[in-house]
């Protein structure tokens, strides 16, 4: 099992800064990537930035640039930096994880969310 829980969401004006934080628990080993998502208001959940077990990103068109992914492995914590934000940017953002498909059991893990409202 892989327990993941986020913190760091809040109310910013356009152009303003937040990092989220996501502090990962449980089988870590197992863990294979580690991502961002968000749903806006009457939108699908969206990926937002992830981040693979060798280091490689990847990121949504509508963050590069702006979003940075990256992680504290000695903290088991992953991190979401966002700058210049934008009132589109406002969602819930959810951590995720991916686990190896060698492993029984469930391969997709969600955090319960947190909330970014950006102010224009």
């Amino acid at each position: 099992q892989v327990y993941l829980a986020e913190s760091g969401g809040g109310l910013v004006q356009a152009g303003g800064s937040l990092r989220l934080s996501c502090v990962v628990s449980g089988s870590i080993a197992s863990i294979v990537a580690m991502g961002w998502y968000r749903r806006a208001p009457g939108k699908e959940r969206d990926m937002v930035a992830t981040i693979t077990s060798d280091g490689s990103t990847n990121y949504a068109d509508f963050v590069k640039g702006r979003f940075t992914i990256s992680r504290d492995n000695a903290k088991n914590t992953v991190f979401l930096q966002m700058n210049s934000l934008r009132s589109e940017d406002t969602a819930v953002y959810y951590c995720h994880a991916q686990r190896s498909a060698g492993y029984v059991g469930d391969h997709d893990f969600w955090g319960q969310g947190t909330q970014v409202t950006v102010s224009s």
